[in-house]
């Protein structure tokens, strides 16, 4: 799978020689967003141990920021850290995807009703933006862009329901299947990629139309359906994923 991790022992974003809050704040956010996407992009096998050494070489960073991006993804759900022991990758079965998607579905499902009530054109064309620029990722086969884009549109739907209960809830679940939210694009029994297109441009079509029980239909089932692409990769054998796009 595409990383976006830099070459072995070259640093992310050399700090300031004057340091500074604003250098330290800005170096740790890049740490925890690709570190997040080498999570996430499957780099690391589930339940496997975060190679700490290694990661810190092809970051160019000590330990010290490393440990911190990792409590963040362990807040998020990502992974799990282990007393003295480093941290594992989260693993999760069956019946924990079927019951974090059925959440999820419910959350986004909610979202999309409440987003109608209350979007701005000005979103709708900010949404629409993400949709192709999705879409144009999509094309060029680039798993990793269209993700980033794919999530930032479910974010955005989310974020125009406002409802800071629901959107933290959200963000709760959002953080332990994003990993195999990730994944599920890969199953071999469908074109699942393809199908979640075609479900997006429905999704696009309701938020336009501000059609706020079909767009609510539409999340639920395009949830539901990455559920079951997600069981489906889930049980596939794990040399049958492809390595890079």
């Amino acid at each position: 799978m595409k990383s976006t991790i830099p070459g072995t022992g070259v640093p992310i974003a050399p700090p300031a020689a004057n340091g500074g809050d604003r250098q330290e704040a800005s170096l740790h956010g890049e740490i925890l967003l690709r570190l997040r996407d080498y999570v996430v992009e499957g780099n690391i096998p589930e339940g496997a141990r975060v190679p700490e050494r290694q990661l810190c070489e092809m970051f160019g960073i000590s330990r010290t920021p490393l440990r911190e991006a990792l409590k963040v993804l362990a807040a998020e759900g990502l992974i799990e850290l282990l007393p003295n022991r480093g941290a594992r990758v989260r693993q999760l079965g069956q019946r924990d995807l079927e019951e974090l998607f059925d959440v999820m579905a419910g959350l986004e499902s909610l979202a999309g009703r409440l987003a109608c009530e209350t979007i701005t054109d000005a979103e709708i064309a900010a949404i629409e933006q993400l949709h192709y620029e999705m879409y144009g990722h999509y094309l060029h086969r680039d798993m990793h862009g269209y993700f980033q884009a794919n999530q930032r549109i479910h974010e955005s739907i989310v974020a125009t329901a406002r409802n800071e209960t629901l959107k933290m809830a959200y963000a709760n679940f959002a953080g332990r299947i994003r990993r195999v939210r990730y994944s599920a694009n890969f199953a071999r029994k469908r074109q699942r990629w393809a199908e979640a297109m075609r479900e997006h441009e429905a999704i696009l079509d309701a938020l336009r139309r501000r059609a706020a029980s079909e767009l609510s239909d539409i999340l639920f089932q395009h949830l539901r359906n990455k559920r079951a692409a997600a069981i489906e990769h889930l049980a596939e054998p794990e040399e049958g994923a492809p390595a890079s796009l």
